[in-house]
């Protein structure tokens, strides 16, 4: 059987971590996307206000499996 996947890319941020970003945007990526499969981290930022990390922000590719 053939396959074919697609990719969309998302921007996901919290105040305590990266690995909380990449957390908030799968959770919110699986709410309306079927058969992930995969991630990929493109990128990392933070926001500054003040001279302080006000929040972690990460642009990342979701893979999933279109549906046949």
């Amino acid at each position: 059987m053939d396959r074919v996947a697609r990719v969309s890319e998302i921007i996901a941020g919290s105040p305590i971590s990266f690995d909380d970003a990449i957390r908030v945007g799968f959770e919110r990526a699986n709410k309306t996307l079927r058969n992930i499969t995969g991630m990929r981290i493109l990128e990392q930022r933070v926001a500054i206000e003040d001279g302080r990390i006000q929040e972690y922000r990460v642009r990342m590719e979701v893979i999933f499996v279109l549906e046949p």
